[in-house]
């Protein structure tokens, strides 16, 4: 087996990595969900969900840009691969920025302290 053809399946491995943290997270957040739903006041329960749902979301996100990144730039690095993979990153950067300020209310760089004053 060749030295790319390892990386490769490395990157795979990264990449179904997370899509199982998504699909484990949304069936964990959604029992837990339906298990808070009838103790706790509606909104709550809610709120709790989305954010754990989120938070699987966005840890899924990371670990699925990490293999494209693998497999880009180790595998198959040709300028077009490059720009696609730039594309991908910006928007899953994106994306994760989004779920993060509608999971924790602000934006990744701002320091949780300040809120609490």
């Amino acid at each position: 087996m060749k030295f790319t053809e390892i990386i490769s399946i490395a990157g795979y491995s990264i990449e179904v990595i997370g899509v199982v943290v998504v699909i484990i997270g949304t069936i964990l957040s959604s029992i837990a969900f339906i298990r808070s739903f009838r103790q706790l006041p509606e909104g709550v329960a809610y709120f709790t969900y989305r954010r754990q749902l989120g938070r699987s979301i966005i840890l899924g996100l990371e670990f699925l840009v990490a293999g494209d990144i693998i497999r880009t730039v180790i595998v198959s690095a040709t300028i077009e691969n490059v720009t696609v993979l730039g594309i991908i990153v910006l928007i899953r950067t994106f994306l994760g920025w989004t779920l993060h300020v509608e999971v924790e209310g602000r934006w990744p760089w701002q320091n949780a302290d300040k809120d609490a004053e």
